[in-house]
Order: C-alpha cells, then structure tokens, then sequence
C-alpha cells in the first residue's frame, strides 16, 4: 500500500477529495472553526516544541538545522 500525503495549510478551503485531514500543531489556528476546518483528527504530539517554533522563527536560513532538530 502506498501512502499520498499533500501538505495545506488550514486556512485553505478543505476539498472534497482531501482524503483523511490532521492538523498538526500545538496551538488551534485563530479564526479557524473546528466546523470549518473538517478535520479528523488534531495530532498536537506530533508538532515542533515550542521551543524550536521560537528559535526557528519562520526563518528560512534555519530551516535545515530546524529539520535536524
């Protein structure tokens, strides 16, 4: 069995054919309701410490040691 996985963002509209939908994150995204969102499941484990989010800072020259980490 091959596995297809496709990266959006939460703020894109969900589509029909999104298959089964995880957000991955520590904290719900602002103006985002959980009705709107259509998601499956909320696998916060899975997200960046907090600690790295902070340090990597959406910082694109960090973003290899930020994949390291």
């Amino acid at each position: 069995m091959t596995a297809h996985v496709r990266v959006k963002r939460i703020y894109d509209q969900p589509a029909n054919d999104d298959g089964y939908r995880v957000l991955i994150d520590h904290i719900w995204p602002r103006g985002v309701s959980r009705k709107r969102a259509r998601l499956d499941a909320w696998a916060r484990e899975l997200a960046p410490s907090d600690e790295l989010g902070h340090w990597f800072a959406h910082d694109p020259a960090k973003f290899a040691a930020f994949q390291a980490r």
